[in-house]
């Protein structure tokens, strides 16, 4: 065909999040032959939405009982850990950790409550009791009357994260104009459309979608209704000002943490704190500012002795997309299905990107399909997506 150049593949990822980053780089390591495409920016939407915790399971057994997620994720840390080490399955030696561990704090009002809780055989293996001078600062005030455990899970600097894995696989990446860009003729084989008239055929012997919400458009043109998808909303609360560093879930009445605070230094000395947990769950239906106002309130009442006064704040609406559940419930699990040669995935949450991928490579595995020989040589002149910027660091109005 007339300027049409032809690009080879074992698997064309469609998502630059986390799960087609790691997924690319296992891939890759493996032998395949891989090329991931991107319409927005590397790091994706969900990804830098995240509040960076490598999660293995607690905040999911707040019961006293092992869920089927608190299971799932169990051995997750553990992973990340010997990346972040430099002897893991990837190599993430230089990316940033905000903090190599969490705490999990609990109210006066829940301290008899919960002592029972924290005898139990399935906490005790999980958490410690910190005391004094070994506690945040925040919580060595006299004001404070809780109690105070440390979970060994690290929260990491998701900006540096994903800016590693575009340092080490970004060659492999190309941006695309979506829908415009892309031509599908079958599933495994589309064309690249460019702004010069220029064209790039893409053959693949299998397709993984990992955009995300962008799986369902994709699944569209792809002509394929299954498998389903939800959303499951949040509003996020941010504060910036003199605030000090904080990684920390507090104990609610129910499953779930009431709040959750994770933190990020800013280059003037001051922190963004980034909150999730139930006041993100429960103010998807408030607007911004009465989302800030319920935050202050939920602030005031947890830490009373904590001046907020001076720090500006501001919201971010997350849409989380993963496959659909009985009554749209959480996923206890990373999602993996494969119609003919498309693979679907959701990893559902920022620690399963490990699991995730090994599915992916299970798979390519069990089909026979085999690394072909040669590095993937993508022609000169196509672009490659820019990487995604932290939520406090793009536009957005604080009050």
């Amino acid at each position: 065909m007339k300027n049409v150049k032809i690009l080879e593949t074992d698997i064309l990822i469609f998502g630059g999040g986390i799960a087609g980053l790691w997924t690319l780089g296992r891939l890759h390591q493996a032998g395949y032959r891989c090329l991931l495409l991107e319409s927005g920016c590397i790091g994706g939407v969900q990804t830098p939405a995240s509040q960076g915790i490598i999660h293995g399971g607690t905040k999911y057994a707040l019961t006293g009982k092992l869920t089927g997620s608190s299971q799932a994720i169990r051995a997750m840390p553990g992973i990340w850990r010997d990346a972040l080490a430099g002897h893991g399955e990837l190599d993430l030696s230089a990316v940033r950790i905000l903090s190599d561990h969490q705490y999990l704090w609990s109210t006066a009002g829940l301290v008899s409550r919960m002592a029972g809780f924290f005898a139990g055989k399935v906490m005790q293996s999980r958490i410690g009791e910190v005391e004094g001078e070994n506690r945040p600062r925040l919580f060595q005030d006299t004001a404070f009357k809780g109690h105070v455990y440390r979970l060994e899970e690290p929260v990491l600097d998701v900006a540096s994260l994903v800016e590693e894995l575009f340092r080490q696989y970004g060659r492999y990446t190309l941006q695309v104009d979506w829908p415009d860009g892309i031509k599908f003729d079958v599933a495994n084989q589309l064309v690249l459309l460019g702004d010069k008239g220029e064209k790039l055929q893409i053959r693949s012997r299998r397709t993984l979608l990992t955009a995300g919400a962008g799986n369902e458009a994709l699944l569209r043109r792809l002509g394929l209704n299954q498998p389903a998808m939800q959303r499951r909303p949040l509003q996020m609360v941010m504060l910036r000002g003199k605030l000090p560093p904080l990684f920390a879930h507090c104990l609610g009445a129910g499953a779930n943490p009431r709040l959750t605070i994770t933190s990020y230094p800013l280059a003037d000395g001051d922190h963004v704190w980034y909150l999730g947990g139930d006041i993100a769950e429960e103010g998807v239906d408030r607007s911004a500012q009465a989302q800030v106002s319920a935050a202050k309130r939920e602030l005031q009442a947890l830490m009373p002795w904590v001046d907020l006064s001076a720090v500006e704040w501001s919201t971010l609406e997350v849409d989380r997309a993963e496959p659909r559940q009985p009554g749209g419930k959480r996923p206890d699990n990373s999602y993996l299905e494969q119609l003919h040669d498309v693979m679907v995935a959701w990893p559902t949450k920022l620690a399963f990107a490990p699991r995730l991928a090994q599915q992916v490579i299970d798979r390519m595995q069990q089909d026979g399909i085999i690394p072909s020989k040669g590095e993937l040589k993508i022609p000169e002149g196509w672009p490659r997506p820019p990487v995604t910027r932290l939520p406090w660091e793009q536009e957005r109005q604080w009050f």
